[in-house]
């Protein structure tokens, strides 16, 4: 077999290939998801070399444990949640270093969603500019990390509620609540932020 053959291939018969120990075909998956697993690692993470070190011991347990995956789940779904349980090992070492928003506790999925100001006279450029890419980054890794992780996979990585609820082996109820808590603690901290811009430039008028 051409080795690019593979890449035509869909992942379930390049599942069934690597278990039959076909090397090439688990490369081929590697190759596949490499870039995604590293992406949603650093999300995680926010450092490269724990984002590449997770990677690397995602595909490893991946190839490890191929042989049990049963294909009750996509492979991808499967693949990633080996690669969230990696991530999380390493943020965890860290733990001591780690401390959250204050955000509101509340578990209502229904409950009202904060409003951000209108900022609707200002340039979308300015809106989007990279200080305001950065604080909400921080945000993102400043949240604890039952609810970043499930707003990483949700609205980063544009996983389904579902699918988010496979990979965490949550129920769709509380991957809603921990999404919807965190979108509250980003956009109060959105909130804190545009207000302390805009009066700095008016101080500076």
């Amino acid at each position: 077999m051409k080795s690019v053959e593979y890449g035509v291939r869909d992942d379930a018969e390049l599942v069934r290939l690597a278990q039959a120990s076909d090397n090439r075909a688990f490369d081929e998956l590697v190759r596949r998801y490499r870039d995604k697993v590293f992406r949603l690692s650093f999300k995680i993470l926010r450092q490269e070399d724990d984002a590449a070190e997770a990677l690397q011991d995602a595909f490893l347990s991946a190839y490890r444990g191929l042989k049990k995956f049963k294909a009750e789940s996509t492979f991808s779904t499967w693949l990633y949640r080996i690669a969230t349980n990696a991530s999380l090992m390493k943020y965890r070492k860290r733990r001591d270093d780690h401390f959250s928003l204050d955000q509101s506790q509340s578990n209502d999925e229904d409950a009202e969603t904060l409003q951000l100001p209108d900022w609707s006279t200002q340039p979308v450029q300015d809106l989007l500019d990279a200080e305001t890419r950065e604080v909400m980054a921080e945000g993102i890794q400043r949240l604890p990390e039952e609810l970043r992780t499930v707003f990483v996979l949700r609205d980063v990585e544009g996983l389904s509620n579902a699918e988010v609820a496979e990979v965490l082996e949550l129920s769709v109820a509380a991957v809603k609540s921990r999404l919807h808590r965190a979108r509250i603690a980003l956009r109060e901290r959105l909130n804190r932020y545009f207000g302390d811009r805009m009066t700095r430039k008016d101080r500076g008028r």
